[in-house]
């Protein structure tokens, strides 16, 4: 009757147990989130995307390309990135170790003495006066045991939770590969774009000398026309303020190109050395922009989408391996090895024993914690769709914007190229008319100055091109090839 009573408690609180584990959350799956994206960019379902060329095929810059590959060997960012990938190898291995039993080489020696009102106390004593056994099998008071073989034990993956759990580790080793992609695209992104910046600093420098030389000429002009009564000495002020300006642009703009120059050195990961570069961004090739592809690839392209793909995969995996953690566990645990209560006789072949062990474990009062820590993963799986779905719509974006910066920043390039012809010519129509007293001094100031404006904004402009194109060739997923 008691055998019975405990038996149906047992089999209801199992039912009761599986009942509940059965609640489950439906995962979300990439598919799921990604389908509502756009088939084009711009209209455009041409396949051809920049995202497929390597890097020294994209820039045509041979130091540039020497400046990355010396990035990608020694930057430190990059190098902790690669031992990450590691860190999530051996975690995959390790995950896929619990499908497998493990054994065990034991060697365990020990003694015990037992009461004399208890059943082994009893029990020995009695044994010792049976006919039945030689001297060699009678029990010694205390009692040695010794014991040399092999143990083991098996977690039989009966609801499917380490296999889940291995699941969520390799998704997680591709995740951590994507992140080192990542980082090596945004490595690429990051030293182009503050080589073409030293570039346009360079540029700029150089119009910045030019126009120094042609104020400081314009300062000994006036100067001339003071004696001679042709100007005021408001004007000569007029123009030395002028210089000076100038002046003090070309020291914030050499302390620009110093702090450029040693960021690059940073990323490549030297503290010294000379930059290598052309020195004018107007004469230096744009990079190929060949086509952007279709929103669809750039899932599979982009790093950070993929990392967030595979960790949505990993947490959907968790999901299920935290549910079987409200059912029951079988674990095996079998032996086999020499026993013995004398050392002499433990090799002894009668001494020969093995066994195996079959528990069945399941939760009942810690289900509160089951259920919790079930939750969590919920939760966090839910983070890693809301996460996907911000790297989907970041990279649309960004390939967007980049592609109408391309355009607009080309049309304003042409206008102020426009722009600055007008000016240079009105800027010598002034030098005419002022030599002839037919314009004063600050309509001079005034052209001078719109000039070198006007030359400044086109170098950053043509430095705005140069970025959008590198800023649209990590969006589309190139750069770590």
């Amino acid at each position: 009757m008691l055998k019975k009573a405990i038996l149906y408690i047992f089999n209801t609180a199992l039912v009761v147990m599986i009942a509940a584990g059965c609640k489950s959350y439906k995962p979300v799956t990439g598919e799921q989130i990604s389908a509502g994206l756009p088939s084009s960019f711009a209209g455009s379902t041409d396949t051809t995307t920049i995202a497929a060329l390597p890097v020294h095929q994209f820039f045509s810059d041979q130091r540039l390309i020497s400046l990355i590959d010396t990035a990608l060997k020694a930057n430190p960012d990059l190098l902790s990135t690669l031992q990450r990938v590691e860190a999530a190898r051996a975690g995959l291995r390790f995950s896929a170790s619990k499908l497998l039993p493990t054994v065990n080489l034991a060697a365990n020696a020990g003694v015990e003495k037992y009461g004399k009102y208890t059943q082994n106390g009893v029990g020995n004593y009695d044994t010792n006066f049976s006919n039945n056994i030689n001297n060699d099998q009678r029990i010694p008071d205390p009692v040695p045991n010794y014991f040399l073989g092999f143990q083991s034990s098996w977690e039989v993956d009966l609801w499917g939770k380490l296999n889940n759990q291995n699941k969520a580790a390799f998704a997680r080793f591709l995740a951590s590969q994507s992140g080192y992609r990542l980082v090596t695209t945004a490595l690429t992104a990051q030293i182009a774009g503050l080589y073409y910046q030293l570039l346009a600093y360079d540029t700029e420098l150089a119009i910045i000398k030019k126009n120094i030389k042609l104020q400081e000429h314009a300062v000994e002009i006036v100067k001339i026309q003071k004696l001679g009564g042709r100007a005021t000495e408001l004007a000569v002020q007029q123009f030395e303020a002028q210089l000076a300006r100038t002046k003090g642009l070309q020291y914030t703009t050499s302390q620009q190109i110093t702090e450029t120059e040693n960021m690059l050195r940073f990323l490549t990961g030297s503290y010294s050395g000379t930059i290598t570069r052309d020195t004018s961004i107007m004469k230096t090739k744009l990079p190929v922009i060949a086509g952007t592809g279709v929103p669809s690839q750039m899932l599979l392209n982009r790093p950070d989408i993929r990392a967030a793909e595979l960790e949505l995969t990993a947490m959907n995996a968790d999901i299920k391996a935290a549910r079987a953690n409200f059912f029951p566990t079988l674990t095996l645990t079998p032996y086999i090895g020499y026993n013995s209560f004398r050392a002499n006789l433990l090799f002894d072949p009668a001494s020969f024993t093995y066994g195996i062990l079959g528990g069945i474990t399941a939760p009942i009062f810690n289900r509160r914690a089951i259920k919790a820590e079930y939750e969590r993963t919920i939760a966090e799986q839910k983070v890693a769709v809301y996460n996907y779905q911000k790297s989907i719509l970041s990279g649309f974006q960004e390939v967007k914007n980049n592609l109408s910066g391309i355009d607009n920043f080309n049309h304003a390039f042409e206008l102020k190229q426009n722009e600055l012809q007008a000016l240079n010519n009105a800027l010598a129509v002034a030098n005419d008319l002022y030599l002839v007293g037919r314009a004063n001094y600050l309509e001079i100031i005034t052209a001078q100055r719109s000039v070198l404006d006007a030359e400044l904004e086109l170098a950053g402009i043509k430095r705005d091109i140069f970025l959008s194109s590198v800023n649209l060739y990590q969006a589309v997923g190139g750069g770590w090839q």
